[in-house]
């Protein structure tokens, strides 16, 4: 009888262990987004973690017919990659991200990483404001 409760217990542990794999570990996507990078910060209460957004513009909407900004909330594991793109704020840039399935705590705020930059280019002049 104590064999079973212990093949049951490793069994479960392993089915639990392969579900927070799969989780907070397992690299769902893989991706590029571009666009004009809006803010990095360094924030967090008990885990310190570099977030960042980047605009996405141009996007025409189909139904209303409008241009509409996207926006995409990153977080950045490498302190060096994030002190970089702190260093290109409103710049228009292409980004490398991960995505998972959950965030972890100490990872960042959101399932998106970044992990490099690919292009950088300086910002379009003269795109203030869309005209009415």
């Amino acid at each position: 009888m104590r064999k079973h409760w212990v093949l049951i217990t490793i069994t479960i542990a392993a089915v639990l262990a392969a579900a927070a794999y799969f989780r907070f570990f397992f690299v769902f996507g893989e991706g590029v987004k571009s666009g004009e990078l809006n803010y990095v910060v360094y924030k967090g209460v008990l885990f310190k973690t570099y977030e960042g957004k980047l605009i996405q513009t141009g996007i025409r909407s189909k139904a209303a017919g409008s241009i509409q900004s996207y926006e995409f909330e990153f977080s950045v594991e490498n302190e060096a990659l994030a002190r970089e793109l702190m260093l290109q704020g409103g710049k228009t840039l292409e980004l490398h991200y991960k995505e998972y399935f959950g965030a972890l705590p100490w990872r960042g705020f959101t399932k998106f990483v970044v992990d490099s930059i690919i292009t950088v280019r300086p910002a379009e002049q003269g795109k203030q404001g869309v005209d009415r």
